[in-house]
């Protein structure tokens, strides 16, 4: 994958600006993967918010402060034409603010996978795997009573372990990882055993691996990053704004208002090899 820095002209037609993508860290990478698997010929630019991470530890009007002001950079300095809250913490706080703030900006978040999970369950028991903050939501509670009545819906609080994706701290992924599904567990098709997990946080799907290995092999995973890839596509469909499929690959710029040697680590580990441009944003 060739990742190079973006510059949109201030003349440049709607479907030559880029999709702003931000997380508090690295794990909206995850939904950034599959944003360009869906829309290969699309400009991005994915900003972390690592300086001021983690967003799941904190309280809301911490994260809508820092939201708005990520969109708003995002906005002001790259012009882009749609905005993805690749965080479930975020979303629940922030975006019906962010919506607000911009609103002619098509904007897409996230927000754990219940409704979808209960539909692929079979023993009508899931567990969510997600921030305490996510947990804590006012969002999460609504999805929590749309879904009464047809599953048991087991939450999993994952203290740490975005802290330990973020430092590529393999010991501690190891060790939360199995802490954290065996919190989620028994799993299995028995009546009373979970056979679905919501990957509640976007971080989560980067260690997937780690997960399964304490997980049977018909244990499901669900995570938002395909659908919210394809709502992506069908918004900017809608409003024309698509780019054409005449102009190669799209180009990816990457900043982080923390440092910038992580996020190109982090890049190079979960996106594939590559020579990204990168820059630090106060």
């Amino acid at each position: 994958m060739n990742l190079q820095a973006i510059n949109p002209a201030l003349g440049a037609s709607n479907g030559d600006r880029p999709i702003g993508v931000f997380d508090s860290g690295m794990g909206g990478l995850s939904v950034l993967a599959a944003l360009r698997a869906e829309l290969p010929h699309e400009d991005f630019v994915y900003f972390a918010d690592t300086a001021y991470a983690p967003y799941g530890e904190r309280g809301d009007a911490y994260v809508i402060e820092r939201s708005l002001a990520v969109a708003e950079h995002l906005v002001r300095e790259h012009r882009v034409k749609a905005l993805v809250v690749a965080c479930n913490t975020a979303t629940t706080a922030a975006i019906h603010l962010l919506r607000a703030a911009h609103p002619a900006l098509p904007i897409v978040g996230l927000e754990p996978g219940l409704k979808p999970a209960v539909a692929a369950s079979r023993t009508g028991h899931i567990a969510v795997m997600a921030t305490r903050g996510t947990l804590a939501s006012a969002k999460y509670a609504a999805l929590r009573t749309a879904v009464a009545g047809t599953a048991d819906v087991r939450p999993v609080p994952c203290d740490g372990l975005v802290k330990a994706i973020e430092g590529f701290d393999t010991a501690g992924i190891a060790a939360l990882c199995q802490r954290y599904m065996q919190e989620a567990g028994p799993f299995g098709e028995g009546a009373a055993d979970v056979d679905t997990v919501v990957l509640g946080c976007t971080h989560y799907p980067l260690v997937i691996d780690v997960l399964r290995k304490h997980a049977p092999a018909t244990l499901r995973f669900i995570d938002t990053g395909l659908p919210v890839a394809q709502h992506t596509r069908r918004l900017l469909a809608a409003a024309g704004q698509l780019a054409g499929d005449d102009v190669g690959n799209g180009t990816l710029r990457l900043e982080s208002s923390g440092q910038v040697a992580a996020l190109e680590a982090a890049a190079a580990r979960w996106l594939g090899p590559s020579t990204a441009s990168t820059a630090t944003v106060s």
